[in-house]
C-alpha cells in the first residue's frame, strides 16, 4: 500500500492493476488476467527497470553524480531511462532509431534525453540495427565517459521484474484464482526471467512461455528477421533469458496480434501496443489449451498512447 503523499514520483513505479478480459475470450477457455502496466509514471513497464537498474549503478558507485548515462533501445526503455535520469539529475544520451514510433522519440527528448537517431531499413527493425546502435554507444562511452547501462546483460533489471511476479502472484490469490501459466514477448529477457523467478520461488508451477514475431524466430529457429513489434525479437537470444526460465518458446504472427489491438480498446478498454497484442493473442491460444478453471496472466506492457501516429489502430491522420 503506497502512503498518501509519495516523497518521489519513482515512489509510484509498480502496484499496477490485474483485470480479467472478458469480451475477446473465446468460450470454453481459460481465464486471462492482464497486469496493465501502463499505470507507471511513463505508461510503460519499462519503468521497473530503468529504476532498479539506476539504483543498482548508485549502489555500487558506477554512477556518480553528474555522471552520462548511455544506452541504445527501441524506445520504452529510453523513456523510462530518460524519466528516472531526469528525477535523479543524471544527463542521458539514448541511440535509437526511426524505425521506433516518433511519440517515444519525443517523450525521450521531453524528459531531456540526448538522441541520436539511426536510419533504418525502410522502417523495419533488423539484427543489423541493433549492431550499429551498440556501435554508437560504444563511441559514446569513449569520448564522454557515459556509464552504459547495458539493458541487455543488467541482472540489476530482474530485481525490478521480480516484483512484478510478486505482485502477479499477491493479486492473483487475492481474487481467487491460480497462475497456471504466464507468457510474455522477449526483448532484453529481463521480464520473463524476473516474473519466471517470482512464480517459481512463490511455489507456483505456471507454464512460462516465451514469445517472438513470427519473422524473427530466433528462440525457435535459431534466426532473426525483420519486424515492426517494437520492443521484442532483436534477433539475438538474450544472456538474462537463461534457457530453465521458461518452459516453452512460442512465435505470434504479427498481423493477427495487429489485428488485435483495436478489438482489444473497443471491446475491452484495453489501450496498448503491438508487443502488448502479441501478448495477448497468445494468452488466448493458451487459454483455449487450457480449458475452463485455469488462469493465464501476460502483460500489457505499455499504453496505446505511444502509437497513434503509425497505423496500429488504423486511424489515418
Amino acid at each position: 500500500m503506497q502512503a498518501a503523499i509519495s516523497s518521489s514520483i519513482t515512489d509510484t513505479v509498480g502496484d499496477t492493476p490485474l483485470v480479467r478480459l472478458s469480451r475477446v475470450v473465446p468460450q470454453g477457455a481459460a481465464q486471462i488476467l492482464v497486469k496493465l502496466e501502463s499505470g507507471n509514471p511513463t505508461g510503460s513497464y519499462k519503468d521497473r527497470m530503468a529504476l532498479a537498474i539506476i539504483e543498482g549503478a548508485e549502489r555500487s558507485g558506477a554512477l556518480r553524480p553528474g555522471r552520462r548515462v548511455v544506452e541504445f533501445t527501441g524506445g520504452s526503455t529510453g523513456s523510462s531511462l530518460a524519466f528516472v535520469c531526469a528525477v535523479k539529475g543524471y544527463p542521458l544520451s539514448i541511440v535509437t532509431s526511426d524505425a521506433f514510433s516518433p511519440e517515444k522519440l519525443r517523450t525521450m527528448r521531453a524528459f531531456g534525453a540526448d538522441l541520436t537517431v539511426l536510419p533504418s531499413e525502410q522502417g523495419q527493425i533488423t539484427p543489423s540495427l541493433f549492431d550499429r546502435m551498440r556501435e554508437e554507444v560504444d563511441r559514446i562511452v569513449e569520448r564522454q565517459d557515459a556509464l552504459w547501462t547495458d539493458q541487455f546483460h543488467n541482472t540489476d533489471a530482474l530485481a525490478g521484474y521480480e516484483r512484478m511476479g510478486r505482485e502477479i502472484l499477491d493479486q492473483a490469490a487475492a481474487g481467487g484464482a491460480t497462475v497456471d501459466a504466464f507468457c510474455a514477448g522477449v526483448g532484453t529477457g529481463g521480464m520473463l526471467a524476473g516474473v519466471a523467478a517470482a512464480l517459481r520461488s512463490g511455489g507456483h508451477p505456471a507454464r512460462v512461455v516465451a514469445l517472438e514475431p513470427a519473422t524473427s524466430p530466433t528462440l525457435t529457429q535459431g534466426h532473426g528477421g525483420p519486424h515492426r513489434v517494437e520492443g521484442i525479437g532483436t534477433g539475438m537470444i538474450p544472456p538474462l533469458l537463461t534457457s530453465d526460465a521458461y518452459d516453452e518458446a512460442r512465435t505470434v504472427d504479427e498481423d493477427r496480434a495487429r489485428g488485435l489491438a483495436l478489438p482489444l480498446a473497443r471491446r475491452e478498454g484495453v489501450f496498448a501496443g503491438t508487443s502488448s497484442a502479441v501478448n495477448i493473442a497468445c494468452a488466448i491460444e493458451l487459454a483455449r489449451e487450457l480449458g475452463p478453471g485455469r488462469s493465464v496472466v501476460t502483460v500489457a506492457v505499455d499504453t496505446g498512447l505511444k502509437y497513434l501516429s503509425g497505423d496500429l489502430f488504423g486511424l489515418g491522420e
